[in-house]
């Protein structure tokens, strides 16, 4: 598989620029985290779940309406005169541009910004499992900007009601995993404490967790049959019943990445574009941009992250473009995998759709 390289200019910034973008994201997604916790607190599941706007991308419920509403003050009030930003994110009016300051708004500004202000919603509101706030920052380079441009990702844990502690992962690209800055917070004192980044050393998924996404009912039994596949590629099909390999069904992008960070997961995998144009179903819910935003880290961690065909995970730098993904915990695995991984995309996708419906996703 060919890999991608950066083969443009991204205009990049100075270290202690860089540092102190890394700050200010930080600090936006602990006041994002603070007003969903209170909000949460105040309020009831049902109260926070009523559906605000159906988009293009996904469903928004009025707890995401906290968040951006959060995101939305704290730029206002805090973000730097001199660094015009265009803020891009999901349930925006598509039609204007969203500036800070706003003063500058008829200008370019010099910065872009993706975020995801609840990076798995569904489960939060019914309290069952940590969300994120995911978010990553580059140089504006306007309709062209990719998820490559990204120089900054931050990435904040907003837990369950009956957590206070919650974990922030934030990295600058070309820093390694020694330029990884990861904390606990206390989300009550608000006392930080660092923490170790410790993706798994397996180099096979005996023993461990390896997942592909199938959140929803909408194509469950093809994404199925590539998971059956590729376990058969890997270790053949009489090892079927002695296989211990595991699934996690964590239902948000931000999550997953985490998992993988903290060496609790070693491979996953969302296909869902594929199976989805393949199925004939434009729209079904995928991963987005803003849902990948924070790869980065991933990447500076040591934790290959592509996109299914092997290239440095890219897209454009918008809210609708449908995202297939394939992160592990190291390159090691990551070959161990691979030709088992693109023996079973054939055997899974390779139909006259399929065929089309790849090229379609790939072209993005």
């Amino acid at each position: 598989m060919k890999t991608r390289t950066r083969d443009r200019d991204t205009g990049r910034m100075s270290d202690t620029d860089l540092d102190r973008l890394r700050e200010l994201l930080c600090q936006l997604q602990d006041h994002i985290q603070s007003v969903v916790t209170r909000a949460r607190r105040q309020h009831t599941s049902e109260e926070l779940s009523g559906v605000v706007a159906r988009t293009e991308a996904d469903v928004l419920y009025r707890i995401d309406r906290v968040g951006e509403d959060g995101i939305t003050r704290w730029f206002r009030e805090h973000w730097p005169d001199e660094w015009p930003v265009e803020i891009v994110m999901e349930g925006l009016d598509p039609s204007r541009r969203l500036i800070f300051p706003e003063a500058r708004a008829d200008s370019e500004p010099l910065l872009k910004c993706i975020i995801d202000p609840i990076d798995g919603t569904r489960g939060l509101m019914v309290d069952k499992r940590s969300a994120w706030i995911l978010a990553g920052i580059a140089p504006n380079r306007g309709e062209a900007n990719r998820l490559l441009d990204i120089e900054v990702a931050v990435m904040t844990e907003l837990p369950p009601t009956k957590q206070n502690l919650a974990d922030q992962v934030s990295g600058i690209r070309g820093r390694g995993r020694e330029g990884i800055v990861a904390e606990r917070i206390n989300v009550d004192s608000r006392a930080r404490r660092s923490i170790p980044i410790t993706p798994s050393k397996a180099v096979d998924l005996h023993g461990g967790f390896a997942s592909t996404a199938r959140f929803f009912p909408q194509a469950k039994v093809l994404l199925s049959r590539f998971d059956e596949a590729l376990l058969t590629q890997l270790y053949g099909k009489a090892a079927h019943g002695e296989l211990e390999i595991f699934e996690d069904q964590y239902i948000c992008s931000g999550g997953q990445f985490y998992e993988l960070l903290m060496g609790r997961d070693r491979m996953i995998c969302d296909l869902r574009p594929l199976a989805f144009e393949m199925l004939g179903l434009p729209r079904a819910t995928a991963a987005h941009p803003y849902d990948v935003c924070t790869e980065l880290i991933l990447r500076e961690a040591g934790c290959p992250v592509t996109d299914v065909w092997g290239a440095l995970l890219d897209g454009p730098m918008d809210t609708t473009t449908p995202i297939a993904w394939v992160g592990y915990a190291n390159p090691i695995l990551q070959s161990h995998v691979t030709p088992a991984f693109e023996a079973s995309l054939r055997l899974t996708f390779d139909s006259a759709s399929g065929a089309e419906g790849n090229r379609g996703v790939k072209a993005q």
